[in-house]
């Protein structure tokens, strides 16, 4: 028989114990934190690699629906299909690219200054958008008109701030180039990689998993790839409607740059809601500059693009898919978003989905044991 005394000894000892791994949750959980916060942008990028690495393997099974192949030769087909469509857009369509380019960047700086212009004649201030670098193409051309002045030769002090301030721009120029194309081949690279082995990574990772609860990570593990697997070939087809309606279209239309924004609007479909919101509003200050009839037929055209969208392509496509309230949705984009930046706005979605999907598991599970609770 205890003793009071023994009674309180042991009551002390669970204390300290709780207090002590309670302490150590919290430190690991900062630490987490911390971690992800400092290294989000790289973590990001290793998600974008899965998520290539699903799209690549389901492409690769539902060509396996079609034909009898082993996975590794479907796999290289599916990437000599996809390597094929992009160098023939680039190839075939690159000179295209390049000058509807650099004419829709020309529009829209002079379409915002238009709209700078307008606001600030009705009395509104402007100053809190951030226009400075921007300037009309009069304004650009006016300084050409001036008389240089004669024998009016730059000092040293001023060459040597110009060709510091060319080799600096130069320098940025060269390094953000580096890394976008470094992040796409990296991207590229753990996609590929991903998706030639998937078995290997499943394993390893449900290897990491604690033998008792290692059957439940068998199931959220195949539950997660099997809805971001339905989700990205549903994204992929949507993508790829709005390309091409918006392109025809706007082509129709009589838009000028009418394919890249085609290219625009399907890139930009991969983001739902914030994505639709910037290709509409990128589309009809494009057509501003063929007029106001122009503009209001490409703002009824993205308004039935959005519908095909929203009311058709995704309750039929991705109805099996995810199962998310769009207030919610648009919620967690803003707060990625804002945290994040481009990369917390883009992949918000399959982010969400995943943690869905691990609640949903949970809650099934909790139903049958509060019943035999009750």
């Amino acid at each position: 028989m205890t003793s009071p005394a023994d009674n309180r000894l042991q009551a002390r000892n669970d204390l300290a114990w709780a207090i002590s791994v309670g302490g150590i949750g919290v430190v690991l959980f900062a630490a987490l934190l911390a971690f992800t916060w400092h290294f989000a942008a790289t973590l990001f990028l290793i998600f974008s690699g899965i998520l290539l690495g699903v799209a690549l393997n389901a492409m690769s099974n539902l060509l396996g629906r079609v034909v009898r192949l082993p996975h590794a030769l479907r796999l290289t087909v599916v990437c000599l299909v996809v390597a094929g469509m992009l160098s023939g857009i680039v190839f075939l369509g690159g000179t295209t690219i390049a000058q509807q380019t650099t004419a829709l960047s020309n529009t829209l700086k002079s379409q915002l200054v238009n709209v700078k212009g307008f606001l600030e004649r009705n009395g509104i201030d402007t100053s809190f958008f951030d226009f400075g670098t921007l300037s009309s193409p009069s304004d650009e051309a006016a300084p050409a008109t001036a008389t240089p002045t004669p024998h009016a030769l730059p000092s040293a002090g001023t060459i040597a701030a110009s060709g510091g301030a060319i080799f600096s721009q130069s320098l940025k120029l060269i390094l953000g180039t580096a890394s976008a194309v470094g992040n796409f081949f990296i991207v590229l690279f753990l996609g590929i990689a991903f998706a030639t082995q998937p078995s290997v990574y499943r394993d390893g990772m449900l290897f990491m998993a604690p033998a008792r609860h290692r059957t439940r990570a068998v199931a959220i593990v195949d539950r997660i790839g099997d809805t971001l697997e339905r989700w990205l070939i549903a994204q992929i087809i949507t993508m790829v409607a709005v390309f091409l309606v918006t392109w025809i279209g706007l082509s129709i239309i009589g838009i000028q740059s009418s394919f890249i924004l085609g290219i625009q609007a399907g890139l930009l479909a991969f983001i739902p809601t914030v994505g639709a919101i910037l290709g509409g509003l990128i589309v009809v200050l494009a057509s501003l500059a063929s007029g106001w009839i122009a503009a209001l037929s490409a703002f009824i055209l993205f308004l039935g693009v959005h519908a095909l969208e929203s009311y058709v392509l995704t309750p039929i496509i991705q109805r099996q898919a995810l199962d998310i309230p769009p207030a919610t949705l648009f919620a967690f984009q803003i707060l990625l978003g804002v945290v994040f930046g481009i990369w917390g706005l883009a992949l918000a979605l399959p982010l969400m989905a995943i943690a869905k999907v691990m609640i949903d598991h949970f809650k099934t599970e909790a139903v049958p044991v509060a019943i035999a609770a009750g």
